[in-house]
């Protein structure tokens, strides 16, 4: 096993070396000097309305003489960030008033692309310093603090007075300010804030157009006459010059480089959040508390009322889980099937622990743009070990033989699938030329890692767990099979199943609501810590609602409970979907088809996710319970 301090060192060093804006060990902020560049950079085009990001030179915006694309690492890629340079370079505390950019004369092409982009409510992202660009909002009891949007919107849409047609601005003037914190001994600032204003302004000169020396009437460094307004809107509107402007000032700031990401991270109900998750810790742990006393109790008299029958007769009128004991271990059908998701439940198990140890810890913040979808990516390739291991372990179990194609079944199954889904959803992005279609490069880098890393290591997990002998049953399982009663109504497989569901999605779907809202609503998130202890909360929930389930299905001397274990606590999986189709109709705007598949395409894959990752656990919590009452049972 001397593979695993290798995976460890490659992916401390993925993460630290993507983290290039967070106080990590051998990672300094940048120090700048009066009068040193500040180049900007550009990020993609995004829309809550449509979810499909476009590049910034998409648009008839100003270029650089030559646009140079920032190196992105693999998660930044598969989010659609396209990082560019551009043509706004501000010189350190040096403020500047209406500076040109350039003016650019639309066509029919650009006037359509721009009404659509300020339709769907496209806002453009920049980034100075690694921190993105925000435009602070004024929230309406003034009492509390500034409310922060990420980027601005490209233009706005209007009905002028005395007219019924709607019509269509450019934001074409910014105005920046860049907030610094100074050292007090020398003459060096870090960046701690990055902040516009956009204004729509129809831009006039006198005379001839003279570039970027041209003297605007409408505002002039010269005589002090600034943009303050956008009473005078530029019109989006075919043949008609646009003219691009800014001013730049800067601000000292008390705050400290390594706290300048507090203010994006402020959530304006971050009590509601409080509140809401003690609530589910304490609805949870008072559940568990029930269930385990229950349980601890029952079992305890029923395996010594077991051990104390002395008598055949007795024996005989004796009901409940002891009279299925030489068949509870009897091999399911599908086992194939069964070994393969549990082996792929404990990959992705352990792809997201780690992951979530690396995020508490600070190595994935939002500064790290990408950092967090690389670490899984790299940490569910390295995690394939396991899954071929678990999955030999229990096929052997199961006293199967071919070990190599329970491997193969392992290392493509769930991938496939995914992988599958995902190309379709691509293909989609592609047809609507979203800068969020992912690459071929990029496509083929990640069947390099899934053929080249994940399938070799599934392979020697396999040949390590197919090589151990497997484990021996507690008690001997019967030739011919027994014959089940019937069952009550509600021991019906369909409704257990989905009754088990509801408990673990009951603890964790106010988290939920919030992991939803920062990915499709491109907010931040960021309390891991949280993330975590409902991770935790999650485990013992799935576990214990099995347990019980499993038991009581025992009792009945219903003997089938492998595949029942699983999707117990799977079928949560389903209420996740229809709660992310419930989010879908009362929180998003979205109304285009194309936007609609991409976010149903994208849940279902988290949902499958959740539910081999769920039913998993629940599987493993009951294996381990059957197998430890069996054991603790005398058998003739």
């Amino acid at each position: 096993m001397a593979v695993a301090p290798w995976i460890a060192v490659v992916l401390l060093l993925s993460v630290v070396v993507g983290s290039r804006g967070f106080y990590l060990p051998g990672v300094a902020p940048a120090d700048f000097q009066k009068k040193d560049p500040l180049p900007v950079k550009v990020n993609k085009l995004t829309s809550t309305k449509t979810q499909l990001p476009y590049s910034f030179y998409s648009l008839p915006y100003c270029r650089p003489d030559t646009v140079l694309d920032s190196a992105e690492n693999l998660g930044e890629v598969l989010r659609g960030d396209r990082i560019e340079n551009s043509p706004y370079v501000f010189e350190m505390r040096e403020p500047q008033m209406c500076k040109i950019v350039c003016k650019v004369t639309l066509n029919d092409k650009y006037v359509k692309d721009l009404k659509e982009k300020i339709e769907n409510e496209y806002r453009v992202n920049m980034i100075l310093d690694n921190l993105p660009l925000v435009v602070p909002i004024k929230r309406l009891d003034q009492v509390a603090p500034m409310v922060y949007q990420l980027g601005f919107y490209v233009g706005a849409k209007g009905q002028p007075t005395g007219t019924k047609d709607v019509k269509y601005y450019i934001h074409n003037h910014l105005s920046f300010l860049v907030k610094y914190h100074k050292d007090t001994q020398m003459d060096l600032a870090r960046i701690v804030g990055f902040e516009v204003k956009p204004f729509s302004v129809k831009h006039e000169y006198e005379g001839q157009w003279n570039g970027n020396k041209t003297r605007l009437s409408t505002c002039d460094p010269h005589a002090k006459r600034s943009v303050l307004n956008s009473d005078a809107p530029q019109e989006v509107a075919a043949n008609n010059d646009i003219i691009f402007t800014y001013d730049i000032e800067f601000e000292e700031s008390g705050v400290k480089w390594a706290s300048r990401w507090d203010t994006y991270l402020l959530m304006s109900d971050d009590q509601i959040h409080w509140f809401s998750i003690v609530n589910s810790l304490m609805i949870v742990l008072f559940l568990s508390g029930m269930v385990a006393m229950i349980m601890l109790r029952t079992l305890y008299r029923d395996i010594s009322k077991y051990n104390q029958l002395e008598t055949e007769e007795e024996a005989q009128e004796e009901t409940g889980w002891k009279l299925v004991h030489g068949d509870v271990f009897r091999p399911p059908s599908n086992s194939d099937l069964l070994c393969v998701y549990v082996g792929t439940g404990i990959q992705f198990f352990g792809m997201l622990l780690v992951t979530m140890i690396f995020a508490v810890l600070g190595f994935l913040s939002p500064s790290n743009r990408g950092g967090l979808m690389t670490a899984m990516l790299l940490l569910w390739v390295f995690m394939g070990l396991f899954a071929g291991y678990s999955s030999a372990r229990l096929y052997k179990l199961f006293k199967g033989t071919e070990w190599k194609k329970i491997t193969l079944k392992t290392a493509f199954t769930f991938p496939g699938i995914v992988f599958a889904i995902f190309f379709v959803l691509n293909a989609l992005i592609w047809g609507e030329k979203s800068s969020g279609a992912v690459p071929f490069t990029t496509m083929f880098a990640l069947v390099l890692l899934w053929f080249g890393i994940s399938v070799p290591l599934v392979f020697v997990g396999s040949y390590l767990g197919f090589k151990k002998p497997a484990p021996e049953d507690p008690v001997k399982t019967n030739k011919i099979p027994r014959q089940i009663p019937e069952q009550a109504w509600y021991m019906n497989p369909v409704f257990s199943i989905l009754i088990g569901g509801i408990l673990p999605f009951g603890a964790v779907f106010i988290e939920l609501f919030f992991i939803l809202t920062s990915i499709w609503l491109h907010q931040f998130y960021y309390i891991f810590g949280f993330l975590f202890l409902v991770f935790l909360i999650l485990i013992v929930t799935c576990a214990e609602i099995t347990i019980v389930l499993c038991y009581f299905q025992l009792c009945s001397e219903d003997y089938l409970w492998w595949w029942r274990s699983y999707l117990t606590s799977g079928s949560s999986a389903l209420y996740l979907f229809l709660y992310a189709t419930f989010y879908f109709f009362t929180k998003l705007e979205i109304t285009k088809l194309v936007s609609g598949l991409l976010y149903f395409g994208y849940m279902l894959i988290a949902s499958y996710a959740f539910f081999v990752l769920t039913g998993t656990i629940g599987f493993c919590a009951c294996f381990w319970f059957t197998r430890l009452i069996y054991s603790s049972v005398k058998v003739d």
